[in-house]
């Protein structure tokens, strides 16, 4: 699925880069770019790979959090704190994402997978750090770098891997759909983090997982623990908080 969802990624933003006339990118900013591109595929097999040996309920808040906190740090040293009210609202999100990805799990498992979940984190916020660094002017050739550079890892792993690199029919038109949308949610932080702060923006971006609960119970009857129900709250409230900021 990633294998194909990159390179469909790729070709919208070049399309869309072409028609908007951007000609280039910096150094800088292909290097920023280049290296998001690295970074995100990478906490994602991290990630799926600490879903399969740990528990869930470990390993996806250690993921989610680290994911969103790390761009909190790195935009506090570099731009100073946020407005008290934003701050607020980022604490409650992390809190929300935290509460959110808890799980049950009846495994033994234990910690495992906690190692990989850190390297998922990083990943994860070490990818809207340098993808914020792009300098704004440009918004889709960024972005033609960024699945570039996926497509060629996604690529490489499945090939060392010997992983299955076909498709199923019925598989096609969820690929499409959710490369489009993937693309799509990378634009919008992109232009987000281009127009305000990283931190904000990686922080609304990152309360992803309220929406695939909530996605979940509506589409797949999947039931909403109490737990999980608090972190939605939370994160509606941190949203207001950010936003009112």
């Amino acid at each position: 699925m990633v294998l194909w969802t990159q390179p469909l990624g790729l070709v919208l933003a070049l399309m869309l880069a072409v028609a908007r006339g951007e000609s280039g990118l910096s150094p800088n900013d292909l290097l920023w770019a280049g290296l998001a591109g690295l970074c995100g595929p990478s906490a994602l097999v991290f990630f799926y790979r600490g879903l399969a040996v740990g528990r869930m309920g470990v390993v996806a808040p250690i993921a989610g959090v680290l994911g969103a906190g790390i761009p909190v740090v790195v935009a506090g040293i570099l731009d100073g704190l946020p407005a008290p009210v934003q701050l607020a609202g980022i604490a409650l999100a992390l809190v929300s994402v935290l509460l959110v990805t808890r799980a049950g799990d009846p495994g033994a498992r234990g910690m495992q997978g906690v190692g990989l979940a850190l390297l998922a984190g990083v990943g994860f916020g070490a990818f809207f750090v340098l993808l914020g660094r792009v300098e704004p002017g440009t918004v889709f050739a960024p972005l033609v770098m960024v699945r570039l550079v996926a497509t060629a890892l996604v690529g490489v792993v499945v090939l060392l891997s010997r992983g299955t690199w076909r498709l199923a029919r019925p598989s096609y038109l969820p690929v499409v759909v959710a490369g489009t949308l993937d693309m799509g949610g990378t634009l919008g932080y992109l232009l987000a983090a281009q127009q305000g702060r990283i931190d904000i923006a990686a922080v609304l971006a990152s309360l992803y997982p309220v929406v695939t609960i909530v996605l979940a119970a509506a589409l797949l009857r999947e039931r909403i623990g109490g737990v999980q129900a608090v972190g939605i709250a939370a994160g509606l409230a941190a949203i207001v908080l950010i936003t009112a900021g």
